[in-house]
């Protein structure tokens, strides 16, 4: 399918408040998991650290299946894959429940939800991505603020419903409210061209000769037909030996109208058997061709340093940069800080600061004097110590100033699908993006759990948040050394493969065209 040029505007501003209602009803309850990390821990009486895999899982599955969404997004479409998981976001925040233990939440909070909340981010980053261009880097921004405003509410909104529900009833509510994802979905219309209808079925009697991509010598149709023939009639031969006891080969067809129906039936018959094997092998050659490409095209971007040293900063980002918004509330009750001297929960700074650093850092991305990548890395390396920090703060104030840094330079999520087009281009942006997503998926799955370890092992969070930071911190320089001989090296594309179209072609009875 072939896209018009984005129109940066329009139509797309709708797109971008769907798509930020779809990520603030999706991410709200999964990114402010700590209020329900605390219940959980008091119901069902297990460790930190397998504890924080509830919310680790939520936050990590959907990135670790960031190759499958993308394939989805591109095989669906953005519109179809919102609307299917916003009803998987929905039933597993009911589910949960129903769970009567910390491993049944795994699945129905940690995969169910967590599969979904992945498949919708990737089906609002890239059409978002595809309806604008000059003003990308805003546009992202905003969806991107979605989720952190989720953060900000639905932290006070579940602490509230637990209140006065319980902690069952308030997933209940919340996945009800997850159901509006569905509208949403409804008003993300594709952009394609006027004159480029959507992909139809080609009839396999109608291709052409030179659109086979297989040279390779194959049996035809007529000779699938003779060894079908030469089998039924092996068959046959036997059977009516077996029956008479001699052979009688004239005696296998009798001139009667009866025999010349059977024989021209199975004739029929013998046809499309062949058909639809010779159908099913280039069908399997379609495939592993597909599967090729799909390969070659992922080892060209690792050759790619910069889109390596990506990988590897996001995965370390993730391990040390995501606890913070899963734990601060533990952390808080850790340092007997008690919760009368919360005028607001944390998580809710975290997220009202990670929406502000998202529109901000967003708005920035845009301006061309600003080297956007060099952007990403400063967050990363002021994140570390950041995080280094928290050990050292023993009060409420302390640790509300450190989480709002925390979350002002995680808002660096909304540069991050930014810098992965100018590193690999809008035509790459999917696969790349999906592959990158996978990263930051495991390290998102490793990372809570990592610091809930280390509680369980010292009874102390300081280990945990110098390991954190240091991770944070070797990411950042990594990615600083990939790109400090020139930003040019991230503006070069790839070169493009040669478009290669997937036709294949069957003999026919009917005359050629």
């Amino acid at each position: 399918m072939e896209f018009k040029k984005p129109p940066d505007g329009g139509w797309g501003w709708v797109i971008v408040l769907a798509s930020l209602f779809t990520q603030f009803l999706c991410y709200g309850s999964p990114l402010a998991v700590g209020v329900l990390y605390i219940e959980w821990l008091d119901a069902f009486g297990e460790g930190k650290g397998k504890t924080a895999w509830v919310g680790s899982l939520a936050s990590g599955v959907g990135l670790l299946a960031s190759p499958v969404c993308s394939l989805c997004v591109s095989s669906f479409g953005a519109r179809a894959v919102t609307i299917f998981s916003g009803f998987m976001v929905a039933g597993g925040l009911m589910l949960s429940s129903f769970a009567p233990n910390i491993y049944f939440l795994f699945f129905s909070y940690g995969i169910v939800v967590g599969l979904g909340c992945g498949l919708l981010y990737t089906a609002t980053v890239t059409i978002t991505c595809q309806y604008f261009d000059s003003r990308r880097g805003l546009a992202l921004g905003l969806i991107s603020t979605g989720s952190s405003l989720g953060l900000f509410l639905y932290a006070a909104l579940q602490r509230l419903l637990i209140e006065f529900y319980g902690l069952d009833d308030c997933l209940l509510i919340v996945g009800a409210l997850a159901l509006n994802i569905l509208a949403c979905g409804s008003l993300m219309r594709p952009l394609q061209s006027s004159d480029c209808t959507l992909p139809e079925k080609i009839a396999l009697e109608n291709v052409p000769d030179r659109y086979s991509i297989y040279n390779e010598k194959e049996k035809n149709l007529e000779e699938n037909i003779n060894i079908l023939e030469k089998t039924c009639r092996g068959e046959e031969t036997c059977k009516s030996t077996l029956a008479s006891g001699d052979w009688k080969p004239e005696s296998l067809l009798h001139k009667n109208p009866t025999t010349m129906a059977h024989t021209k039936e199975t004739e029929t018959y013998k046809k499309k058997v062949a058909e639809r094997t010779y159908f099913c092998k280039q069908l399997a050659k379609r495939k592993w061709q597909l599967y090729k490409n799909y390969c070659e095209e992922t080892g060209a971007l690792f050759k790619n340093k910069v889109f390596s040293a990506l990988f590897i900063a996001i995965f370390l980002f993730d391990i040390g940069g995501f606890p913070p918004s899963l734990l601060m509330e533990d952390v808080a009750r850790s340092s007997n800080v008690k919760e009368e001297e919360f005028p607001m929960p944390l998580i809710s700074i975290i997220g009202i600061m990670t929406a502000v650093g998202k529109l901000v850092l967003g708005i920035l991305a845009d301006f061309k004097w600003i080297n956007t990548l060099y952007l990403y890395v400063a967050t990363l390396i002021i994140m570390s110590l950041a995080l280094c920090a928290i050990p050292f703060a023993k009060s409420y104030v302390t640790l509300a100033l450190l989480s709002g840094v925390l979350g002002f330079l995680t808002g660096n999520w909304s540069i991050f699908p930014y810098v992965t087009t100018k590193t690999v281009g809008i035509e790459k942006l999917a696969h790349a993006y999906g592959i990158l997503m996978f990263f930051a998926g495991l390290g998102n799955s490793l990372g809570p759990p990592i610091v809930g370890w280390f509680y369980d092992w010292t009874h102390t969070y300081d280990i945990a948040f110098y390991f954190s930071g240091f991770c944070v911190l070797l990411g950042g320089f990594i990615l600083l050394l990939a790109t400090l001989p020139s930003w040019d090296t991230c503006n070069k594309q790839l070169p493009k493969p040669a478009p290669t179209t997937f036709l294949y072609k069957v003999a026919s009875n009917s005359s050629n065209v």
